[in-house]
């Protein structure tokens, strides 16, 4: 049997990440990679929808070339490179992750472990023992209980990533990150989008005056939105196409489309684990952990999608790091209520803190500001001019508790405004802070000044 101080299952960010910074500490790692280095963020998520999505951005650009003064412009969309672009981009990434976790002497085994006692896992046919061991494997995507929704001809995110066409239209029941990024992807390559959601706002957990501001914006560039929408049942007609029903306001509807994206969210991927052979409880809304990622086992740990506290990449990495400092005995001052997000739709929005909508719901006074891209010299130097930037301020202490962004670069200003949070930035220090010019970040400037 191999030993090893830290076993490691599943192999996407919060596990790789999480191996290379424990061989850094020095402990002997053996990651057990189930599929494809990277997990569903490498390969069927993250990076290969932000390829897609570049080519949206490069495309919307083409389409609008009149306004840079580039008159009789056309051209022609090669799916094919596309894709085979979007290929490259993940295989680089992949051979790169491979080569860091050889270069730090992480043992990476690839299948899929499963528990056979509390410190043994099985995995190929081999036995392998760890004082400590942390689970990491993901998420699945969801789908909606109704009638069809089993047929072929419906597609989750995965297999759209690898179809070989653009579809002619799509429907996509689901208005989050995913559904949205889709629509907005599609969109400019030409597919006629319908958007159903079952949420009165599209993106939920966003601050509203965002999700308002967007869903008007990819409407006038001819994406169907419908809100508080519930997909009924769908359909498979004579002609290929596929048929969703849906109830709106007491009334049923109908949209009919070539193609069909189920983007309804991901549920935490714990079967198959033999989780019961190791005492560990879990259920199929995820692991429970505690703030340490501690198990109800005092040596098992779970992060990322499979322990359902926050699906983002970047969080099962510093989950991950959390971890390793309860296993080491090393606290750390990771602050978890500062997770900066984004959506990487044209426009593309980022957020980070609370909205307002939560400040309400928890009792916090706040103070507010907003501004407009189209106040910002270098936003309309770049022709985009769309775009808000809304700042939340706790008003007994003046912190920056939120700030919430639509807009050309709203993934980088949300990270800048993450910066200044875990800075303890207030409304008073925020003022002494010198904002290049010109620059897009100049939009919080604005919003700052704008407070009521």
């Amino acid at each position: 049997m191999k030993h090893s101080d830290l076993i490691i299952i599943g192999a996407g960010p919060g596990g790789y990440e999480t191996a290379l910074e424990a061989a850094r500490r020095g402990m002997s790692v053996t990651l057990f990679n189930g599929d494809r280095l990277g997990g569903t963020c490498l390969n069927e998520g993250c990076i290969p929808t932000k390829c897609l999505c570049r080519n949206a951005e490069v495309v919307a650009t083409m389409k609008e070339s009149e306004k840079f003064g580039i008159d009789d412009f056309t051209f022609s969309l090669d799916f094919t490179q596309v894709m085979a672009r979007k290929e490259a981009v993940v295989g680089q990434l992949r051979d790169g992750i491979a080569m860091m976790l050889k270069q730090a002497k992480v043992e990476v085994v690839d299948a899929m472990a499963r528990f056979k006692s509390p410190h043994v896992v099985e995995a190929a046919g081999e036995e392998y023992e760890a004082d400590n061991i942390i689970i990491a494997t993901g998420s699945d995507s969801r789908s909606l209980p109704i009638e069809g929704s089993d047929l072929d001809c419906v597609m989750d995110s995965t297999r759209l990533l690898s179809i070989d066409y653009i579809p002619e239209s799509l429907t996509i029941i689901g208005g989050g990150v995913i559904g949205m990024e889709f629509a907005s992807v599609f969109a400019s390559f030409g597919s006629k989008v319908t958007v159903i959601e079952f949420m009165k706002q599209i993106l939920p957990p966003f601050d509203s005056d965002i999700a308002k501001r967007l869903k008007q914006t990819l409407s006038k560039r001819g994406i169907t939105i419908v809100t508080s929408a519930a997909a009924k049942s769908i359909v498979r007609n004579d002609d290929s196409t596929v048929t969703v029903v849906y109830e709106s306001k007491g009334k049923e509807a109908s949209v009919t489309s070539t193609d069909l994206l189920m983007a309804v969210g991901r549920a935490p991927r714990v079967e198959g684990l033999g989780l019961e052979n190791a005492g560990v409880e879990y259920s199929a809304k995820g692991i429970p952990v505690d703030d340490n990622m501690l198990t109800n086992v005092g040596h098992i740990y779970a992060i990322g999608d499979v322990n359902a506290r926050m699906m983002l990449a970047h969080v099962a990495t510093f989950q991950g790091y959390r971890a390793l400092s309860a296993i080491t005995s090393t606290p750390d001052d990771i602050d978890f209520s500062i997770v900066p997000s984004a959506v990487f739709t044209v426009p593309e929005c980022g957020m980070v803190g609370k909205t307002e909508e939560q400040c309400k719901a928890e009792g916090i006074a706040i103070r507010t500001g907003q501004s407009f891209f189209r106040a910002n010299g270098k936003a309309l130097t770049m022709a985009e001019p769309d775009g808000l930037c809304k700042l939340i301020f706790r008003e007994s202490d003046g912190l920056l508790i939120g700030a919430h962004i639509m807009g050309i670069e709203a993934a980088d200003l949300a990270q800048q405004c993450a910066d200044m949070m875990n800075a303890g930035a207030t409304l008073e220090s925020m003022h002494r802070i010198i904002f290049s010019h010109p620059s897009v970040s100049e939009v919080i400037m604005a919003a700052l000044h704008a407070v009521k």
